[in-house]
């Protein structure tokens, strides 16, 4: 195992000594919840990413020290080959999701990048899941949640370091569901004990 994989893996740990919880691991989904305006635009847009046997396949990256090297090195890439602006600025729109072919974009479209460029790598799109939060001053925020089978990571254009999903100044809000990319799920707070995901 890699230095810094092990360094991310530590960070779970709840107390000295302690291992960290499943429950940590893991975000504890809700119900169904209702789909972001951008994510139907974009099917709308890009047909073929969003087919429903898309979504087919392995759930679970296996975290290796290539998955994790791999998993850095897009994270870091994509944050700093796009240039960020608001989709006013780019598009006269106040939300649109797209690939930032012109390079320039804001959160989501840093967030589908980096979901199409690992789903290249041959990950598995089931466990590459656009990720609806709130920040401190309650701005919503999109990044790309990557589960694996050591937990699941936070890939976030403000922040070149992948982080697990509790290590994160964020509140939770929904996600795609593992099952059908085009369900969204309730995601419920990681500052509260919870149990696995289902």
């Amino acid at each position: 195992m890699s230095a810094a994989l092990a360094g991310a893996i530590s960070l779970w740990g709840t107390a000295p000594g302690r291992a960290a919880s499943e429950h940590l691991l893991y975000a504890a989904l809700g119900p169904e919840t209702s789909v972001p305006y951008g994510w139907l635009d974009f099917c709308h847009r890009y047909r073929g990413e969003c087919a429903a046997e898309a979504s087919a396949g392995p759930r679970d990256i296996d975290l290796t020290a290539k998955a994790y090297k791999d998993i850095q090195r897009v994270n870091a890439h994509v944050n700093h080959a796009i240039e960020p602006v608001s989709d006013m600025d780019h598009w006269g729109v106040v939300d649109r999701w797209d690939y930032p072919t012109d390079g320039k974009g804001d959160c989501e479209d840093y967030a589908l990048m980096k979901r199409r460029l690992l789903i290249e790598l041959g990950y598995p799109r089931g466990a590459l899941l656009m990720t609806v939060v709130k920040e401190k001053n309650g701005d919503g925020h999109a990044i790309l949640t990557v589960r694996t089978n050591r937990g699941e990571f936070v890939l976030d254009n403000m922040n070149d370091a992948v982080r697990p999903w509790t290590n994160t100044p964020y509140r939770f809000v929904k996600r795609q569901s593992q099952l059908d990319q085009n369900v969204w799920v309730a995601v419920d707070d990681p500052n509260v004990p919870l149990f696995a995901a289902r």
